[in-house]
């Protein structure tokens, strides 16, 4: 039986398009979209940010660094949060599952993104355990930050789902003993909620 539901934020709870924080970028930086993305994103600065390894006042400062710039810290922290949309049908789920089963969230994530998009969204004060990337210095699907989900959780891994946009992070939560659902759609998440009579 299914007593616990661990969901990953990023795609699933809220869509982010890092695309948006990319072309804010260029208000003050030359350089063109892909360079941007490959200074930030392919050097390890973002990785960096998400295991913990460095705070937000260090992570702006490598950025500017990258991409051989200032940008005002106001600034910069808006552009790089304001990348998220709400995908309400999934909240929906989220607000049906509350009270019949234990919630958990768990994310790849970084301080800023935590403190200014997760935990402002609707649905955080549903969550019954939340894990986070940044806080334990490991990321998915790195087996630690599995394990500590479901120590937070205080459930079996046999007795949880969990549910992520990318195969790669179900495929480690099931070799672990976990259920897992690779999310596509809300309307898909319905479905395999219910084939594991999780949700009618």
């Amino acid at each position: 039986m299914i007593r616990g539901v661990i969901f990953d934020f990023g795609n699933v709870i809220c869509r982010f398009e890092y695309d948006r924080f990319l072309d804010r970028l260029r208000q003050w930086s030359t350089l063109p979209s892909e360079s941007l993305r490959e200074k930030i994103f392919g050097s390890g600065i973002l990785r960096r940010f998400e295991c913990g390894d460095i705070d937000t006042a260090e992570f702006h400062r490598l950025v500017e660094s990258a991409i051989g710039a200032k940008v005002p810290e106001e600034a910069f922290f808006k552009a790089f949060t304001d990348i998220f949309t709400p995908v309400e049908d999934t909240q929906s789920i989220i607000r049906a599952l509350k009270g019949k089963k234990r919630l958990g969230l768990l994310s790849n994530t970084n301080e800023l993104h935590f403190r200014r998009c997760i935990r402002t969204t609707p649905v955080f004060p549903l969550f019954d355990s939340v894990t986070l990337s940044y806080e334990v210095g490991a990321l998915k699907p790195e087996e630690a930050i599995y394990r500590d989900a479901l120590r937070k959780i205080s459930i079996p891994a046999n007795e949880c789902v969990f549910i992520d946009d990318i195969s790669a992070y179900v495929e480690k939560a099931k070799a672990i003993g976990m259920r897992g659902i690779h999310f596509e759609s809300p309307q898909q998440l319905r479905a395999d909620l219910a084939k594991l009579g999780t949700l009618l």
